[in-house]
């Protein structure tokens, strides 16, 4: 009696995977480049480097990262908002090595690095 409620489990979960990889593994570019939307200039830029399984994989997405910038222009906090486990390591890595204009205070801005193995 409880198998049919099994199986209508198992499609649905089956279905949501299917939908996630179908929507992960989109044709982009192979290298990664980031957007930068805070208030402050980037001053330097360190391109994130596009992990070896995640190239296996074809895989790309946008990998979303809210910093914390101190008045000296580096980067003091970062906070992994939204993005793919496998590429926010890499993301993040790279925007702490960057460096952004000098400013009176501390500001806050959201960082998207996107990653596309077709390039």
């Amino acid at each position: 009696m409880h198998r049919p409620k099994q199986l209508f489990r198992t499609a649905v979960i089956v279905l949501y995977a299917l939908v996630i990889a179908a929507v992960s593994f989109a044709p982009f570019t192979p290298r990664a480049f980031a957007e930068d939307h805070p208030e402050r200039k980037v001053r330097i830029r360190v391109e994130p480097v596009y992990p070896d399984i995640a190239r296996k994989m074809n895989l790309n997405g946008v990998v979303r990262v809210q910093v914390v910038i101190s008045p000296n222009g580096s980067v003091k906090e970062t906070k992994v908002i939204g993005g793919h486990p496998i590429l926010v390591t890499a993301a993040v890595d790279a925007v702490k090595k960057w460096k952004f204009d000098p400013a009176s205070a501390e500001t806050t801005g959201i960082l998207e690095i996107k990653f596309d193995p077709g390039n």
